[in-house]
């Protein structure tokens, strides 16, 4: 029986296409939370924002932020438990869900700061020096240009130049009440305010529906039980 010789292909080596993961690129780009929520991002400077506030209900290791439904639609009733947490929780103003698809959940420092970490992975809550440098960056009435054009703000002076789209969520306060809805737009940074304890307070960045100005505060504003929005900025 005659052979088949088959020709050698010597030095051929088979070339697998390399998969190639797009770049990240602030603006076109968006990123998701744990829970697969999806947010826009946009840059200001040199800085990658988020361009809507987080609404992530567990930390990045998948453990729940708990959730505290206290106290009734004013919040501080008989039943209140907020005022009295030292680790991590989230609410939602007045318990009502509505709030919660605008504004996002109300975080208090402690879940802002936890190591577990609440932003996506190559994320975080931005320091005092951070906000700071957004502010300074956009100078004159960062207030104004970094509120969203809204009637969600009771009296409308937003021109959102930059796309940062802040709303006026309100905030949960150091007695666990909810206030200022339309108002206020409140949220955390990540460091303590205080040099010396009982370091219960940590700065804040603020923005009014009557100002162009962004406060920055140290008074019980600042106490670290207060549930406040969160925005977080690329690393």
């Amino acid at each position: 029986m005659s052979q088949i010789m088959l020709p050698a292909y010597q030095g051929v080596v088979a070339k697998i296409p390399a998969i190639v993961t797009p770049s990240f690129s602030c603006g076109p780009s968006t990123v998701a939370d744990i829970d697969g929520n999806i947010y826009n991002t946009v840059l200001i400077g040199t800085q990658c924002w988020m361009a809507s506030n987080l609404r992530v209900t567990k930390y990045n290791n998948g453990t729940l932020i708990p959730l505290d439904n206290s106290g009734g639609s004013g919040g501080d009733g008989s039943t209140e438990t907020w005022t009295a947490r030292t680790s991590g929780a989230r609410t939602v103003y007045a318990h009502n869900n509505s709030n919660l698809t605008i504004y996002g959940y109300l975080y208090n420092w402690y879940a802002a700061t936890d190591t577990r970490k609440i932003c996506p992975s190559g994320w975080g809550i931005p320091i005092d020096a951070e906000w700071l440098t957004l502010t300074n960056f956009i100078g004159t009435n960062p207030g104004t240009k970094l509120k969203k054009n809204s009637t969600l703000w009771s009296t409308n002076t937003g021109t959102d130049n930059y796309g940062f789209s802040a709303l006026p969520g309100g905030y949960r306060d150091v007695d666990g009440g909810f206030t200022n809805i339309g108002g206020t737009a409140f949220f955390w940074s990540a460091n303590e305010s205080e040099v010396r304890p009982p370091l219960n307070r940590a700065w804040n960045r603020l923005m009014y529906n009557y100002s162009g100005s962004v406060g920055r505060t140290n008074t019980s504003y600042n106490d670290k039980s207060v549930g406040a929005s969160l925005r977080c900025l690329r690393d």
